[in-house]
């Protein structure tokens, strides 16, 4: 049974992709696999588009020794081989071997920091009694209606934790360009593309306007 599955797994992975994807999501995770009679850890890849119609389709997905650059680089170049392209949007962590290899591969594309993750590393350089606070204070700028009024909200919020907390005030300084590269795009649009969380893309369909 395994075996029939795999062949129906595999054309799928090896297919053609044609439409023009104008947003991709790319995410990894570790999973246990079974191998030479041991059960070892191993990285799991996943590429999800939405094409031009708005309809999302999980583009590819991969298992490697681990979740390095040179693997990103592999499964992105694999991708454009099949015809991935169109691609005006990224959205991912911020793993630096991921992002060199979406620099490499997907010239022209913007990259979008996801939220989600960002949100996880600034809790993580404050006391677990503030993480509250500051995630709520964050989150005000995802609030905003317009690109302007976010990126002024932004660094309010960054002056607001400069003097208690200042690490997480700088890391918002950094960021700023990335976790809000959303905003150059439709604001119909935001909602989907400004996380690769599950959860932040419930949304189904997106109407892409070409």
């Amino acid at each position: 049974m395994c075996a029939e599955l795999d062949k129906h797994v595999e054309r799928f992975r090896t297919r053609k992709l044609e439409s023009p994807y104008p947003y991709v999501w790319l995410d990894g995770t570790f999973v246990k696999v079974r191998e030479n009679g041991r059960v070892v850890s191993q990285a799991l890849v996943i590429a999800i588009a939405v094409t031009i119609s708005g309809e999302r389709e999980v583009l590819g997905l991969d298992v490697g020794p681990s979740e390095s650059g040179a693997f990103w680089l592999s499964f992105l170049r694999d991708l454009t081989a099949r015809g991935l392209n169109g691609v005006k949007l990224v959205i991912s962590d911020a793993h630096g071997g991921l992002k060199a290899a979406i620099s490499s591969v997907l010239q022209g594309a913007s990259w979008q920091r996801c939220r989600v993750h960002f949100m996880r590393d600034a809790l993580g350089l404050v006391p677990k009694s503030a993480q509250h606070m500051v995630a709520a204070t964050i989150r005000t700028v995802f609030a905003q209606p317009d690109a302007a009024a976010a990126r002024d909200q932004w660094r309010r919020v960054a002056d607001t934790f400069r003097a208690r907390y200042g690490r997480l005030a700088e890391m918002l300084d950094a960021a700023e360009a990335d976790v809000l590269a959303y905003a150059k795009f439709l604001p119909a649009h935001w909602h989907q593309v400004w996380s690769n969380n599950p959860l932040e893309m419930a949304s189904s369909q997106l109407t892409i306007c070409a």
